[in-house]
């Protein structure tokens, strides 16, 4: 589902339901880079039988600005958020769930009424309706309980209420009320064919934010994008940013003039050693915070599956003298007990967004 088109779901493992053709149009390409075949012609073709291409690659360079009070890269250009976006699903829209969508839904709220809605709408709608229907079921149970209780009184007969049947409403058997539809249909005016004015001074105020893991495999291995440094308002290097990105995961020093060393063990360099791993694999990783863990792993994308795996990024140090010595507390180095794991594992496989036949979504545990 993109911007302020209509969403439709599918069962199953799989989304998007009439929107899907659309997806594999839109998120056709995996990565930034494009890869631009010449005309079949003889000299294509032998040195296709030789495994050699003449295959030109298209780098739509894009541009971010570092943020280390956020430990992100910004990038503001609206050309560049939806390239970096549709071409890997890199970052989130700072506004948004996941997809830059701010400025659609603004238009659909002033131009279309509400009458489309985007990811964020859709989700909030049925939360709603979740809720109501928690409020319906537990009113309909207490009207039960009232009614065994008055029978016990009047007639001294004890009736045990029923938590199930016709009266008390299941997600199967329950709708929830029908919006309000005014009785005489309104004809729009010529002029409201016309776009609103206020749209023309809506500014849009949402940014892609990219992790430093993001931001540093989209710039090192694809070289499509260049980070700007908020203080010096320049280009940095691979060395600035290798360097930058590890300091600000560092406790600040005394004298702040001083730049404490850089360690092995920095959370930057364990995390960036994962992100990169299942990269280079061919998955889409995103972070996980939502499931309470450190990724999530997409075949293709969010916008076509959910997320096949789970995953917990657990440092492991072969020298326990280093991790004494280090000045950085690791999350998940120490070791955990089972409870922390059966937490983990519950929240994940209570989901149900895998194939109906293993409802659950796969936990790892990735030793680092």
């Amino acid at each position: 589902m993109s911007m302020i088109t209509p969403s439709g779901r599918g069962k199953g493992p799989y989304k998007g339901g009439a929107r899907k053709n659309d997806n594999n149009h839109i998120y056709a390409n995996p990565l930034p880079l494009l890869f631009v075949e010449p005309p079949l012609n003889a000299l294509r073709s032998i040195l296709g039988l030789v495994g050699l291409s003449l295959a030109e690659v298209v780098n739509s360079h894009c541009e971010g600005i570092f943020d280390p009070k956020t430990r992100s890269v910004w990038v503001s250009n609206t050309r560049d958020t939806m390239l970096l976006w549709r071409r890997g699903f890199f970052g989130k829209g700072d506004l948004s769930r996941s997809e830059p969508s701010w400025l659609a839904r603004q238009i659909n709220i002033r131009k279309m009424g509400g009458k489309q809605m985007t990811s964020e709408e859709v989700t909030a709608k049925r939360r709603a309706e979740r809720r109501q229907f928690k409020l319906d079921r537990a009113a309909a149970i207490a009207a039960v309980a009232a009614e065994a209780e008055a029978v016990f009184e009047a007639e001294g007969r004890v009736i045990k209420p029923a938590l199930s049947g016709p009266a008390i409403p299941s997600a199967a058997t329950w709708r929830p009320s029908p919006a309000h539809v005014p009785e005489t249909p309104v004809t729009p005016s010529p002029e409201e064919d016309e776009e609103p004015a206020e749209l023309e001074h809506l500014v849009n105020v949402e940014h892609l934010q990219l992790t430093l893991q993001e931001a540093f495999f989209l710039a090192w291995n694809l070289d499509c994008l260049t980070i700007i440094d908020a203080k010096t308002n320049e280009a940095m290097s691979l060395q600035q940013m290798w360097t930058a990105f590890q300091m600000v995961h560092l406790p600040p020093s005394i004298p702040q003039n001083l730049s404490p060393p850089l360690q092995l063990d920095n959370p930057f360099l364990v995390n960036y050693v994962v992100y990169h791993h299942y990269r280079s694999l061919g998955w889409v990783v995103k972070g996980g915070i939502k499931f309470c863990v450190d990724y999530l792993l997409y075949k293709r994308g969010p916008v076509f599956t959910h997320a096949e795996f789970a995953m917990v990024v657990c440092p492991v140090y072969e020298d326990l003298e280093d991790q004494k010595i280090s000045s950085i507390d690791l999350q998940n180095s120490t070791p955990f007990p089972w409870s922390w794991l059966s937490t983990i594992n519950r929240v994940n496989s209570q989901v149900q967004k895998h194939d109906p036949a293993f409802p659950s979504r796969f936990l790892i545990l990735r030793h680092v």
